[in-house]
């Protein structure tokens, strides 16, 4: 009972930030009331997936419970970037998918997926794996509104949300900020993959080694091509999507296929 209401706080939280955010767009100073409100839900968030935890003696990592795991980490930060970067408006999208992923967690809930990470080195690879494709997540969001952004200031006046963003420039710096940190963490988690799982190659595992390693290919020639040729604009925009694609797939495809399809 106690889950349900601070899953439903959360929900009303997350959504009524975004509303607030909608609202506020026109003004020339960003009101701080929609970052203390998403702060509530985020708080609501962690408690129920606390609670979660302590009911399944570990974490669920069946797919509705991952994916709002994920959304809820996304939306921190979100929320902490924001603290000195201009990136709060970017919670209009995030803060109602963090809403509908947590309400899928708990309208379906699942057969629990219980991996119990009894070593430091497992809780360093999960961790940084999670923290990793949230920070690429927000950078492929950031890359979409670029392209939007790009594309409505060369064909006609700009609509009103993307006349409030900041320029193409300091979007474009925020996006490969988000790039480098993402792929530090993800980096960390390949690393430890192949120094702590015993074989990451097995057959369970070998498509999404592969893909991971792929998305860091992609993001590491990104980076060293935007400080050695200067890479930018639409350069930056498409493959920044590939790269999140792929490690979108790496993270999901097998667990959506072989869960939500074939129920196994």
């Amino acid at each position: 009972m106690i889950a349900i209401v601070l899953a439903s706080l959360s929900i009303v939280a997350y959504l009524g930030s975004a509303l607030l955010i909608v609202r506020d767009i026109d003004q020339r100073s960003f009101q701080r009331t929609p970052i203390y409100i998403a702060w509530v839900a985020i708080f609501a968030h962690i408690l129920y997936t606390a609670l979660a935890f302590q009911q399944n003696n570990g974490f669920n990592f069946s797919f509705f419970s991952t994916i709002s795991l994920v959304a809820m980490i996304v939306a921190l930060i979100l929320l902490i970037a924001a603290l000195n970067k201009p990136v709060e408006k970017l919670g209009i999208v995030i803060f109602p998918i963090a809403a509908g992923m947590l309400a899928l967690d708990i309208n379906f809930a699942e057969k629990a997926h219980i991996l119990h990470t009894s070593n430091w080195q497992m809780s360093v690879h999960i961790l940084t794996s999670i923290i990793a494709f949230s920070l690429l997540n927000i950078a492929a969001l950031q890359a979409i509104l670029l392209a939007i952004q790009d594309q409505q200031l060369k064909s006609h006046p700009p609509k009103r949300f993307m006349q409030s963003l900041p320029s193409l420039q300091a979007m474009e710096s925020l996006l490969f900020q988000m790039l480098s940190a993402g792929l530090f963490f993800l980096t960390i988690a390949l690393v430890s993959g192949f120094i702590f799982i015993e074989d990451l190659f097995a057959q369970h595992l070998v498509h999404k080694t592969v893909l991971s390693i792929l998305a860091w290919i992609i993001f590491s020639g990104l980076l060293l091509g935007r400080r050695r040729y200067g890479w930018r604009g639409q350069i930056a925009i498409k493959w920044t999507l590939i790269g999140f694609v792929s490690l979108l797939l790496a993270y999901f495809g097998s667990k959506l296929v072989l869960e939500l399809i074939l129920h196994k």
